[in-house]
């Protein structure tokens, strides 16, 4: 342990009873701190109540009564989506008592040096990743926070001789204070989440709190083709190793064209690491990566980024990059139904995410997509859906917008699918929507570009779904 004896005596409120939320409430109390948990739900629907009360834990339900937050309390651990807007936040802030989330607590108590990884798009692949690389480097990660297990359980887990590879979302992250990983690493910078931050410096100021306080001695893995991330330079203290699929760099990972052997019309892309004596290392040939599509090779530069920066050596890199097949619901392989290929894609909650999964494909794409409206007019999806998008299958509330985009792009069959039913029966109807118009050498393509909520309780639900429905057919 960090520091075990941080919280002994501590009056802590804990917001929320989400499953981060129970178990960061069990470690805060076994570490002597007196807990007091508090959810919105009423207690009929709160089944974790009972198990924190048998450990002494208070739990309060159906609200915030007014007496939560006094002076007394010297923390409030609150869940990551819960908005600063909401009362027992404000009341805290205004009373100067600190406000964070999980990963504040788990960070204190954890022996194991961290790694967090943090972007718009990709965290999940690339931290499962990395987990496989240092696992084949013989390093003991553990994979925790977002995926895995919860951060704060981990961190009990955890010794000085593993690594702690976390997930971090910007809600997560705009609750830290002292949180110090070993090597940060962000991906890329697109816009989403604005309904909770506000706009885009909230969101950016949020992801950048992943460097605020590493040293000489730490590591920060950037994507050098990011212009957000590249802005960030001159305010970091740590060292940098920056990853790029478009320029070869003095120093770190990137991708080098160079002419097959015997043929010099066709072109090879190679991952090289140039360490800071320009020495270099040949990792692995682009075209072997496990995983489809331009930005898993951006999630590949930066894994080997982090594994390299942890200590790996980059010879055991290669086969984990042709071995790796991903993470369910990014991109993720269902079947093949009479000669077209069926994938999930379900995380993809933004446009962004949308439009590089549909880079990812030359062949023709029967798109299926729509989901939960927050404002966004789609129109980001306008040049790849005129590439080779032959079919839009749209549902959720944004159907009737990305009907429009579609149409604007050339699209030229374009579906609305709303037949009154249950969410499931919906997009199972989509499914054999999208299966009449497929042929063989298509891809039908579950990507939303929108959240879930609509219609699911969260992009897993609408995945497996997906899923279900495509090998039903």
């Amino acid at each position: 342990m960090k520091h075990p004896d941080l919280y002994r005596g501590q009056e802590v409120v804990v917001l929320g009873l989400a499953k981060s939320g129970v178990q960061v409430a069990k470690v805060l109390h076994e570490h002597g701190a007196v807990v007091t948990v508090n959810d919105k739900k009423e207690r009929d629907q709160s089944p974790e109540a009972s198990e924190l009360e048998s450990l002494g834990i208070s739990v309060l339900c159906g609200g915030h009564p007014e007496s939560l937050i006094h002076e007394g309390v010297q923390l409030v651990v609150k869940n990551p989506g819960i908005p600063y807007s909401v009362a027992p936040v404000q009341q805290a802030l205004e009373l100067g008592i600190e406000v964070v989330t999980e990963v504040e607590v788990a960070y204190q108590l954890c022996a194991a040096p961290m790694i967090g990884i943090t972007g718009s798009n990709g965290k999940t692949t690339t931290t499962t990743w990395v987990g496989h690389m240092l696992e084949a480097a013989g390093m003991r990660p553990i994979v925790a926070g977002n995926i895995g297990t919860p951060l704060s359980q981990a961190a009990q887990e955890a010794d000085a001789d593993n690594w702690m590879v976390v997930e971090l979302s910007s809600f997560q992250l705009k609750g830290t204070e002292a949180f110090r990983p070993k090597i940060a690493a962000l991906l890329n910078v697109a816009e989403t989440h604005l309904d909770y931050h506000g706009g885009m410096e909230d969101y950016v100021a949020s992801k950048s709190k992943l460097f605020a306080n590493q040293g000489p001695e730490d590591t920060a893995v950037l994507n050098w083709d990011d212009p957000v991330c590249r802005e960030l330079v001159p305010y970091l203290k740590a060292g940098i190793l920056p990853f790029s699929m478009n320029e070869e760099l003095v120093q770190g990972i990137f991708v080098r064209p160079s002419y097959v052997e015997d043929t010099a019309d066709e072109l090879k892309r190679v991952i090289i690491y140039r360490d800071y004596t320009e020495s270099e290392t040949e990792i692995a040939d682009v075209d072997s990566i496990g995983l489809p599509g331009r930005f898993n090779v951006g999630n590949a530069l930066a894994a080997c980024g982090i594994a390299i920066a942890a200590g790996a050596d980059p010879a055991v890199l290669g086969p984990v990059l042709a071995s790796f097949r991903g993470v369910e619901h990014r991109l993720e392989y269902v079947t093949d139904k009479a000669g077209a290929a069926y994938y999930n894609n379900s995380k993809a909650t933004n446009s962004k995410a949308t439009s590089m999964a549909l880079a990812s494909f030359r062949k023709p794409v029967i798109l299926i997509a729509g989901g939960l409206d927050r404002g966004s007019d789609y129109m980001e999806l306008l040049p790849v859906l005129g590439e080779n998008v032959k079919a839009l299958v749209a549902l959720g509330q944004t159907r009737d917008k990305l009907a429009a985009v579609a149409r604007l792009a050339g699209v030229k069959t374009v579906i609305s699918v709303d037949n009154g039913e249950s969410a499931a029966a919906v997009l199972e109807q989509a499914v054999r929507e999208a299966s009449a118009l497929a042929e063989a050498g298509d891809v039908v393509l579950l990507s939303p570009a929108c959240a879930s909520w609509d219609m699911f309780t969260s992009y897993e639900e609408r995945g497996r779904i997906f899923k279900e429905a495509v090998h039903n057919l």
